[in-house]
């Protein structure tokens, strides 16, 4: 088996281990229950969960819910689904709010030790004093208020006395630091909002600052993984953590995010693309959501292969999209059923053919004999689609000409007869076909250049097909001014296919490949009488196509 490609981090945790000084990593993945996971997501579920893997270590989940008038059961339902469908199971679960009562009596503890205050200032006015990148802010009036005035509007605050927006609590650290984050900020802020699981019990809420860093300690994360923006967030991490009694201390790195082309990855901005209708939900397959990816046809392993090619490093860079789909092709190659589906289809007369459709025994898939066999028929009427028929082909077009000869794939050699008409429009395809070509039995010493599917007419079976594109029309639809200037327009066509019987079935757990032209995954949204396929990835070639 191959070594994983190695990075800084998990360079790093083995020099620890070899030096003694760590045991085993224990890591986290720390969600805000605000919205659906996305593709950016995956890569920080693989690292963290992969490396206490690989290192015999620990990973915990743990729900960012501080901030309870944007969060829901529903997504914190989607977070754990989408967690487990990736292939990893964390060794505890936790919540910020479990630690809610912690967090306030160590915020009693800043208070009494003279490192925070409550300020009873607007957010306007907080925001105005705060200083800019080039000039030191200004010292609250509330700043040097003495600590049992302090104490006592905080337990006001807690006590829900006070309205939201009249005080919060703040660090009391420099408002002349270079580093913005690190100029009083605010701990503390009164939200009268009922929380997913604490319901009614507080009306004050810890901000992600104050919450982050004191529950890595609580839980003895050992490896704080988080992204290149928190960066500037890790001097006020570690003050916290010396300012405070806590069981531990644990240590923040950062990496690059998942910056990947075409796709924008804010939460705002994907929950806009739901609420304003211009995609049907979280889980559309045109979102870059773990739950639209996986609706689509993605498969995890794939996403966790894509994950390990891009690696993890400090420096900012955009992905192409291809890598992605390339990395999902890769592993659905060897994973998907094959089978055949025409989607623009042509009408094939096999003249010399008199007997009854032949049955045709063919494996789902020829590397993978478990998967068993399917049924397909030949006979008289078949369909091919247009695209393999040329009146006048081009160099290099080795599908079927007039006076041409093809092969139709599992079937046999065809040579093409005749070309009817109806008002003009080509309508069928005489052939005759050479019944010392059969696949498997041919002895005939044939050879023709090139192989194409196809279906028997009176068994096919039509399905329905999303075909699916890019959602927006530029490579950083983040940077428009307004996503509604950017969607495409063109970003689903609805199609029907023509299919041998066996992919007229519901199957949604497989994964499919219909030969020649992509993969395709089963929609929830299929019945026994009306199948959907969503579009997943077309094959290599279409997309080298596509460039040319």
């Amino acid at each position: 088996m191959l070594e994983k490609p190695t990075h800084f981090i998990r360079s790093k945790i083995a020099d620890q281990i070899k030096q003694g000084q760590l045991s085993a990593p224990v890591t986290r993945f720390p969600p805000e229950p605000n919205g659906y996971l996305h593709i950016g997501h995956a890569k920080s579920i693989c690292l963290n969960f992969g490396l206490a893997e690989e290192f015999s270590g620990r990973c915990h989940l743990r729900f960012d819910d501080t901030n309870p008038a944007k969060e829901s059961q529903e997504y914190i339902d989607a977070i754990e689904a989408d967690v487990r469908w990736l292939g990893f199971q964390w060794d505890a679960l936790h919540h910020a709010s479990d630690y809610f009562e912690t967090l306030y009596q160590w915020a009693v503890y800043l208070i009494e030790q003279g490192d925070a205050y409550v300020d009873e200032q607007s957010a306007d006015a907080i925001r105005a004093t705060r200083g800019t990148l080039t000039e030191p802010g200004v010292d609250s009036p509330y700043r040097d208020r003495p600590v049992a005035e302090s104490l006592a509007c905080f337990s006001r605050m807690r006590a829900g006395e006070l309205p939201e927006g009249a005080a919060v609590l703040r660090a009391k650290i420099s408002m002349a630091s270079p580093n913005l984050n690190l100029r009083d900020p605010v701990l503390y802020r009164i939200k009268h909002v009922s929380h997913p699981r604490a319901g009614e019990a507080w009306c004050i809420y810890p901000t992600y600052d104050f919450a982050h860093g004191q529950s890595d300690a609580i839980e003895g994360i050992t490896h704080s993984l988080c992204t290149l923006e928190f960066e500037d967030h890790r001097p006020l991490y570690e003050w916290f953590l010396k300012k405070l009694p806590v069981p531990s201390k644990p240590k923040q790195t950062e990496f690059s995010r998942l910056e990947l082309e075409g796709t924008v990855t804010s939460k705002r901005k994907l929950n806009a693309l739901v609420t304003e209708g211009y995609v049907r939900g979280w889980d559309d397959p045109r979102m870059p959501t773990i739950a639209g990816l996986r609706r689509r046809g993605y498969s995890p392993e794939g996403i966790r292969l894509f994950c390990e090619r891009i690696g993890v490093t400090r420096k900012p860079n955009t992905i192409e999209y291809q890598i992605l789909e390339g990395a999902v092709r890769d592993d659905l190659e060897g994973r998907a059923r094959k089978g055949m589906a025409v989607l623009d289809p042509i009408r094939v007369l096999v003249e010399n053919w008199q007997e009854a459709p032949l049955a045709l025994d063919i494996p789902w898939h020829p590397k993978h004999p478990e998967y068993g066999s399917r049924t397909a028929y030949f006979g008289r009427e078949l369909w091919i689609d247009r695209s393999d028929f040329e009146e006048d082909p081009p160099e290099g077009f080795f599908r079927l000409s007039p006076g041409g000869s093809v092969r139709l794939k599992y079937g046999f050699i065809v040579d093409h007869v005749d070309t009817l008409r109806v008002d003009g429009k080509i309508d069928t395809l005489v052939v005759r076909y050479d019944p010392d070509t059969r696949s498997g039995q041919d002895h005939s010493g044939r050879k023709v250049k090139g192989t194409i599917h196809w279906v028997e007419a009176e068994t096919a079976k039509p399905v329905d097909i999303r075909w699916y594109g890019p959602l927006f029309t530029v490579p950083d639809p983040a940077r428009a001014e307004a996503l509604a200037t950017v969607i495409n327009p063109d970003s689903l066509v609805m199609r029907t296919a023509w299919v041998e019987p066996g992919l007229a079935h519901i199957d949604p757990e497989a994964y499919w490949q219909f030969e020649r032209v992509g993969f395709f995954k089963q929609d929830p949204d299929s019945t026994a009488d009306a199948v959907v396929y969503n579009l997943t990835v077309g094959l290599k070639d279409q997309w080298a196509k596509k460039q040319n």
